[in-house]
């Protein structure tokens, strides 16, 4: 899934061994995934598909100088704050449960699809289970900490 800010850029699913790179589309403040092969069209996840990166990824807000690292190089994709219409909702679980958007990666960032989700039975984690908003906004107040 692509999320709505990426509506107007060209996009393609996933697959199983697909190569992606972290993009800016557009140089836009829209980030996401694009091929390796094509940097101009959009991959779009399926909530639970699992990435891992080449090296652990580095993101943070466009005008801080300094990255922050992620826990591990290996993530799946979700969706958050579905419930808030217009927000960027396409975001990372790492193994130690932190959260980070798609479009706070910072461009550049090569990784690989290892697994795609089953279909049947899945929450929007992708793990099966079904997350409270609460517990959302409890989650993501670590990551919105500068």
């Amino acid at each position: 899934m692509c999320d709505y800010s990426l509506e107007r850029i060209a996009s393609r699913p996933a697959v199983k061994g697909d190569r992606l790179i972290t993009s800016n589309f557009a140089q836009g403040p829209t980030g996401g995934f694009a091929a390796e092969s094509d940097p101009n069209t959009a991959v779009c996840l399926l909530p639970g598909t699992e990435l891992v990166f080449q090296s652990i990824p580095q993101y943070g807000r466009r005008w801080l100088f300094w990255p922050r690292l992620a826990p591990s190089a290996s993530a799946r994709f979700r969706q958050i704050n579905q419930h808030i219409r217009h927000c960027h909702h396409d975001a990372l679980e790492f193994v130690d449960g932190t959260i980070v958007l798609l479009s706070r990666l910072n461009p550049g960032q090569r990784a690989t699809v290892l697994q795609l989700p089953k279909t049947a039975g899945m929450g929007q984690s992708g793990t099966g289970k079904q997350r409270h908003p609460q517990q959302e906004q409890k989650r993501q107040a670590e990551f919105d900490r500068p």
